[in-house]
């Protein structure tokens, strides 16, 4: 029982003591019992205050050059000589606690930043200021964090989108942004959220994931990674597939890594998320309208402009428009070697929401003259899905073949398949949802423009493999 509640009570006595029963109803405890107790902060109000009262006292000093700690210390000092002020009774760990949350309001984002440090959390999730939900290991569960209200939510979405110059008002109630650490994230507030302000951010791996992590997930095989390797030093053109919340970003952040050094790369997108670990690296960003409606820079303009930065490769964030068909004319056009993501549930999905996406930059083309510029940029088609078990997954890596009579032909070079009966319980206790990612035995027809630039496979590397299934690795932490 904390010091604010023996205070409230008459005697310091506990509210069944004060009552005189000695015990709480039944029927209470169990209604309260079926259902999880989410009580409002009684310090809200203590906590607005001093937090107000730092604000006016520091000003402008929270703004200057100086490094984090020195402005950390600052920030410190004055919610401690604040609360000393207030004279309100506190227990040490409640003083330790409030000094803790007005200092994560002030130099942080408040509630949430236990939740950002928190390297088991992938996604966070808003619904109100008194309901945040996250993703752990692939589930999601709620949270016992809170906002103290509307407008302390608000205050803390402000921020966030500030820091990467876009705003968040009732003229422009929807932005998409970025956290330092590439962490993209999504508001959205009333009138169109009717529960009140909604934030979502999909956290970014401090350390990003590289091919040998996602070999220990499970995500693919050793041999598949080896092949994917050959395929981006091969400058093969590359496109990633799969739903949302699949990995996309993550799987091209990894094949990114194997693009050499000494080439000039040119990343695109809407909010700035790829963390490439080369020195020569160009990252635009897309911007969205001012207030008056002007100043918006599409990706398609972005992607038109980087033709004229000499680049060796054109990472492309996600297509998602009209820039489709100038990343096709680039690829089609000399520019080899780039890497880009759409959504689709499947590899012959992925290809007709390019001839959808490629329809919409207004440009009256027949199907079969979208359909041969796909099949002559694309070379391999990486498809990943999230299985039930939370866990990601390559299930296919798909070679894009030449046109048969108005239809682009696809050939599977690895593949997951799902296991069989007798297999799928062969062992106690496992669950196979998929088998491991397997080579089908078939040769790509790219194997001599790979060869052209210096990358050359073994002879028997696509021999048919015969190897034993594997459970699918659940809690995958990205």
């Amino acid at each position: 029982m904390s010091l604010h509640d023996r205070l409230k009570s008459p005697n310091g006595s506990s509210p069944a003591e004060a009552d005189g029963s000695g015990a709480a109803p039944v029927a209470v405890s169990v209604r309260e019992d079926a259902r999880p107790a989410r009580s409002a902060d009684p310090y809200a109000e203590l906590k607005t205050r001093v937090h107000h009262a730092c604000i006016a006292k520091l000003g402008p000093q929270l703004f200057t050059s100086e490094s984090s700690e020195t402005v950390s210390e600052k920030v410190l000092r004055a919610v401690m000589e604040e609360l000393a002020l207030d004279r309100t009774p506190l227990t040490r760990d409640e003083r330790r606690a409030i000094v803790r949350d007005i200092s994560n309001d002030i130099l942080g984002y408040g509630p949430l930043e236990p939740l950002l440090q928190d390297d088991s959390i992938t996604e966070v999730m808003v619904n109100g200021f008194n309901r945040i939900y996250v993703e752990r290991s692939g589930k999601i569960e709620r949270a016992k964090e809170t906002f103290a209200d509307d407008a302390h939510l608000l205050r803390i979405i402000d921020k966030i989108v500030s820091q990467v110059g876009r705003r968040v008002d009732e003229a422009s109630p929807m932005v998409d942004a970025r956290l330092p650490d590439g962490s993209r994230v999504n508001a959205i507030i009333p009138p169109l959220a009717l529960t009140g302000p909604t934030l979502t951010i999909r956290k970014f791996s401090r350390d990003p994931y590289t091919i040998d992590d996602l070999i220990s997930f499970g995500t693919l095989t050793p041999k598949a990674a080896q092949f994917l390797q050959a395929c981006v030093r091969g400058r093969l053109n590359v496109l990633i597939s799969g739903g949302t919340g699949t990995g996309k970003t993550t799987t091209l952040n990894a094949l990114s890594a194997f693009v050499p050094g000494d080439e000039r790369i040119v990343t695109i997108e809407d909010a700035a998320e790829l963390q490439l670990q080369q020195d020569h690296v160009i990252t635009l960003e897309a911007r969205p309208a001012n207030i008056e409606g002007q100043g918006e820079i599409r990706i398609r303009e972005l992607v038109r402009n980087a033709l004229r930065m000499r680049p060796d490769r054109i990472i492309v964030g996600e297509v998602r428009g009209p820039e489709t068909l100038d990343m096709l004319q680039a690829m089609n056009t000399g520019h080899e070697g780039s890497l880009t993501t759409i959504h689709a549930n499947s590899p012959r999905d992925a290809l007709s929401r390019l001839e959808t996406l490629v329809l919409t930059a207004g440009v009256d083309l027949p199907l079969r003259a979208i359909r041969e510029q796909i099949s002559s940029a694309f070379d391999v088609l990486v498809q990943i899905s999230r299985l039930v078990d939370g866990s990601r997954r390559i299930t296919h890596v798909t070679e894009v073949l030449r046109m048969e009579s108005d239809v682009v032909t696809l050939q599977e070079i690895f593949l997951a398949k799902p296991p069989d009966e007798e297999t799928a319980t062969a062992a106690r206790g496992a669950v196979r949802l998929l088998a491991p990612l397997a080579c089908t035995g078939l040769k790509p027809h790219f194997l001599e423009k790979m060869a052209a630039h210096g990358v050359a496979l073994a002879p028997g590397f696509f021999e048919h493999e015969e190897s034993r299934y594997r459970p699918a690795f659940a809690g995958t932490p990205f």
